[in-house]
């Protein structure tokens, strides 16, 4: 990257009228994968003022759009990063930092004392790209996908005290694994620390899981959200396939096989129960929960997940 390629990268705010324009920049992004989700929520997803909460920066390259990223406060002191895209003909000339750079500091304006980023463990270049702006390994994570079904059944019981679900959270391998973090409740496909009024208010307006034995707790989890998303584009058709719904639960955790059907079984009923077709479950990338998953008869990703973050606390 040479000095002048950087002096030339103009930073402001993204509007709507750059709709357009973002689109055709991320019209060729992962192509392999089913093209980019971007231009799908371009307008829900951008902030309409400032004050929201959240900031979308767009660089511009001798008035071109060159690259795209918001920040968006998860909590008093959570920043999350996402969305960052910058266009194919105009990498390696420092947009991302530049871009990261603009996202951290506007996150250290709010107060946030940390910042973190979800990259696809196959997206080599975006890894790539947050380490070079600062950006440390947190942990990583994979999606586990339940079939909803009313009469799943688990070999034990299961309970929606929240106390017993924040309580056996506290002390999971799973919340030690994950740093504490899991789904937020606040905006979609970001990640935050789980905190005990986060389990009481699931219990009130979704749904929390506690696996309650007779020698203890052994398994928790909560729902997060539900959606509706559009079906993909299959090859045959030039039409989206009909809506999906989607029941997505923050973290799951569990001590034993046993516990994990139990658990799963709860979050199928749950599922179903929500009119759901399809669901995303989060735990912890490591041996023991990823192999406990298929042998509890449940899909999974074929991918995990990393989580970064910076330390927003020093200069």
């Amino acid at each position: 990257m040479s000095p002048e390629s950087d002096s030339s990268i103009e930073l402001r705010r993204a509007t709507h009228d750059d709709y357009e324009a973002v689109s055709a920049m991320t019209s060729d992004i992962w192509a392999d994968r089913g093209g980019d989700y971007l231009p799908e929520v371009y307008h829900e997803w951008l902030e309409d003022a400032p004050g929201s909460g959240k900031k979308t920066v767009l660089a511009e390259i001798d008035g071109e759009v060159a690259g795209i990223v918001q920040a968006v406060m998860l909590s008093p002191d959570e920043a999350w990063f996402q969305g960052m895209r910058v266009g194919a003909d105009y990498r390696q000339q420092g947009v991302s930092r530049r871009l990261n750079e603009a996202a951290i500091e506007w996150a250290r304006e709010q107060g946030a004392t940390v910042g973190r980023v979800m990259v696809f463990s196959w997206n080599a270049v975006s890894l790539g790209a947050a380490r070079a702006s600062g950006l440390e390994p947190i942990t990583e994570f994979r999606f586990a996908h339940p079939e909803p079904d009313p009469d799943a059944d688990g070999p034990q019981e299961i309970s929606h005290d929240p106390t017993a679900a924040w309580r056996y959270w506290t002390h999971s391998d799973a919340r030690e694994q994950l740093s504490g973090l899991g789904l937020a409740l606040e905006e979609s496909w970001a990640i935050r620390e789980i905190t005990r009024t986060d389990f009481e208010r699931c219990a009130d307006e979704s749904a929390v899981f506690a696996v309650e034995r007779e020698d203890g707790l052994a398994g928790a989890a909560y729902r997060s959200r539900v959606f509706d998303r559009d079906g993909e584009r299959t090859d045959s058709s030039n039409e989206d396939s009909p809506t999906e719904t989607w029941a997505e639960y923050g973290v799951a955790a569990w001590d034993d096989t046993a516990a994990c059907r139990s658990l799963f079984a709860a979050i199928a009923r749950d599922a179903a129960a929500c009119g759901a077709d399809t669901t995303r479950v989060l735990l912890p990338e490591t041996a023991r929960f990823v192999t406990d998953v298929p042998f509890a008869g449940v899909d999974i990703a074929a991918d995990p997940d990393f989580v970064l973050g910076i330390d927003l606390t020093g200069a």
